[in-house]
């Protein structure tokens, strides 16, 4: 079974709360605070592992969840951080945010490594808050929740040949041929509907990896027929060796195939178009195969002069020998793609400017029945990580609004004395005469 994308759902640990917790010793009266911090939550790190060739084990298993870090302790110990979660992916792997599309990494090589959900902060335990002017605090943090995302993996496979063309041209028999490899062969369209590898030995000591991909029909490039899912797996090939027909022994024009298949390579990514190309002109133990090579040679001549083009016969072996080396010369010649691009997205953050965000207004309020709801994602955020469980905890959440002008705002909108005033799912009460909320 082949699983080329898959889409799961992963989600860092959340980090221990932080304790309220004092030092209770004989013959020390004033101990002071002792609660220590959270430990970190673990992280969903993926890691790059070249045994692996399938997304196949992610259509069982569609969550990853890292364990939540250990909450603080007594006597100012912190607790212990959790260990990060890793998730082992085949070389080739796109990692992709669901929601926003973005691509979150590109992992290519051995060893490579991406947090995709990193793990929350410890929460602060009251050691952190003592001050001169507040030596025993009652005051601690919940731990930070970890990130959580639902990512879709697309494997690409790694190749430095792909094998092209319009299905039944001879794709699989030729892999079959110049590798050991055993696709599944049959006269019908669509017989190879997953990639299938092998690796070619030259003779002379080189050796390549080539790629039988599914057969590609007009409109590929829009999702007709198998589409993406053949597309997706040409751009990692540094070399495209296109497999025709020469014989045209389904009615259909060499020449109008080779445009065809171009066309769609190019429409779906242009710098496919630019991909070194070698043309396998199969089939020539048929009938009028000689006859459509020399028409075909001089029409690919008008388009372009840098595709070579190899007679072959996959059944009678005719040519192949000729064709694997000049394969492996291009190949020689013909820089890693995944090198270069990599050059290039260096080159292009030599330069890097910080850009200033636009602040937006930190909070809203709205009329709710008789009292007011804040809306506010950073109050809202200081308020899962606030302990509010001691009275102390809640003046200073409330002197916090205060600072940032939310009483102010209240007071002008008509807030009175005993106003129900609703943040989240907490409920409180505002006084007039000190602005505090209860």
């Amino acid at each position: 079974m082949f699983v080329d994308k898959a889409k799961i759902y992963v989600k860092g640990g959340d980090g221990g709360d932080g304790l309220i917790s004092f030092r209770r010793e004989k013959y020390v009266p004033n101990g002071g605070p002792a609660g220590g911090d959270g430990g970190r939550g673990g992280s969903v790190i993926f890691r790059v592992d070249e045994g692996l060739r399938t997304l196949v084990d992610f259509r069982y298993q569609k969550h990853f969840k890292a364990k939540r870090g250990e909450k603080g302790r007594t006597k100012s110990q912190h607790g212990a951080g959790a260990e990060d979660m890793i998730v082992r992916v085949p070389p080739g792997t796109v990692v992709v945010d669901d929601d926003t599309q973005e691509v979150i990494a590109d992992l290519t090589r051995q060893g490579q490594e991406v947090v995709v959900a990193k793990g929350g902060r410890g929460g602060r335990g009251n050691i952190r808050f003592a001050t001169p002017a507040n030596p025993a605090p009652e005051l601690a943090e919940h731990g930070e929740e970890g990130q959580e995302r639902w990512v879709v993996l697309e494997l690409k496979v790694m190749a430095d040949v792909g094998l092209v063309g319009f299905p039944s041209v001879g794709k699989s028999t030729l892999l079959s041929v110049v590798s050991g490899a055993r696709p599944k062969i049959g006269a019908y369209h669509f017989t190879t509907i997953t990639p299938n590898l092998g690796v070619v030995d030259v003779g002379d000591g080189r050796s390549f990896v080539m790629a039988d991909l599914p057969g590609l029909i007009e409109g590929a490039h829009t999702g007709i027929g198998l589409g993406h899912e053949f597309l997706r797996h040409v751009e990692r090939t540094r070399v495209i060796l296109h497999v025709v027909d020469m014989a045209g022994t389904e009615g259909r024009d060499p020449f109008e195939d080779w445009v065809k298949i171009n066309d769609e390579l190019k429409l779906y990514n242009e710098k496919l178009a630019e991909r070194p190309q070698i043309v396998a002109a199969n089939k020539m133990d048929m009938p009028e195969a000689e006859e459509n090579l020399e028409r075909f040679r001089k029409q690919v001549e008008e388009l372009r002069d840098d595709v070579q083009i190899v007679p072959i016969s996959s059944l009678t072996k005719m040519g192949v020998q000729e064709m694997i080396y000049k394969t492996m010369d291009l190949l020689e010649q013909t820089p890693d793609m995944l090198e270069v691009e990599e050059v290039a997205e260096v080159e292009e953050r030599k330069i890097y400017r910080m850009e200033k965000k636009e602040e937006g207004p930190k909070f809203t309020i709205r009329r709710e029945n008789e009292g007011f709801v804040i809306e506010s994602e950073a109050i809202e955020n200081m308020m899962k990580r606030m302990q509010m469980t001691s009275h102390e905890a809640i003046l200073r959440f409330a002197r916090t609004l205060r600072h940032m002008g939310v009483d102010e705002e209240l007071r002008k909108l008509g807030a009175e004395e005993g106003t129900i005033v609703r943040i989240a799912d907490f409920e409180f009460e505002f006084v007039e005469s000190s602005g505090y909320y209860y």
